[in-house]
């Protein structure tokens, strides 16, 4: 389940711009980019779960 965390985060971030920036609010736009920037920083610690190839073929 982790190792597709990073996309699910990379989706959630898309989401949270897309319908945070169309929302005409006060101070929507700076929640908007902080919670995208959180998202996209659990979407970069979330890469270490995802399988290397290369490893697998040289333990083969």
């Amino acid at each position: 389940m982790k190792r597709y965390l990073t996309a699910i985060f990379l989706g959630i971030s898309a989401l949270i711009l897309i319908v945070g920036l169309r929302i005409d609010l006060q101070w929507t736009g700076i929640v908007t980019w902080g919670l995208t920037l959180i998202s996209l920083l659990f979407a970069a610690y979330y890469t270490k779960y995802i399988p290397d190839e290369k490893k697998n073929k040289k333990r083969k």
